[in-house]
């Protein structure tokens, strides 16, 4: 009889396991996000890329502006209808439950291949006003990443004066 308990994933794992399969309801054709949000080893929110409620989605209409422009991952997001995975999590929790809580974060590219999962700096300052205090996500390898919240920088803001000179 093999031994059932070394079958048993960890619970970043088990979390991030469940990010994927949340993944499946994107409705964007250029890559599927999923995040869950856990507080003590309950589901708080979950939450996957897509337009917004009652909008027209790019799965539904066939056809991705960002992608028909060649617009490279993470530039130019105001030309995309979807929310991002984190957002609706956030957007769809309890605020008390998210304090002190894990959010985990998956992510495919339209080929299956894993897109990195890690936030992006909008969705960073979303988990931290949503006081979350942990990221894990799956990077472009499938390598699971943790980060602790807190030690999460902002761009000084002489950096961001800098970036608009450019």
């Amino acid at each position: 009889m093999s031994d059932i308990k070394n079958a048993r994933p960890s619970w970043d794992t088990y979390f991030l396991n469940i990010a994927r399969v949340v993944s499946q309801r994107s409705t964007c054709i250029r890559r599927h996000y999923g995040a869950v949000i856990v507080n003590d080893h309950v589901i708080v929110s979950t939450g996957y890329n897509g337009a917004c409620r009652g909008e027209t989605n790019c799965s539904d209409a066939g056809r991705c502006v960002r992608e028909e422009l060649k617009i490279p991952k993470g530039e130019r997001y105001e030309l995309c209808v979807a929310v991002h995975a984190e957002q609706n999590a956030i957007i769809n929790g309890d605020p008390v439950k998210m304090k002190g809580s894990t959010i985990y974060i998956a992510g495919f590219n339209r080929d299956g291949t894993t897109a990195s999962g890690e936030p992006c700096l909008l969705c960073r300052r979303m988990i931290k006003n949503a006081r979350i205090e942990r990221i894990v996500y799956l990077n472009k390898s499938g390598k699971e990443i943790t980060l602790k919240v807190p030690d999460l920088m902002e761009p000084s803001v002489g950096h961001l004066m800098e970036a608009e000179k450019v």
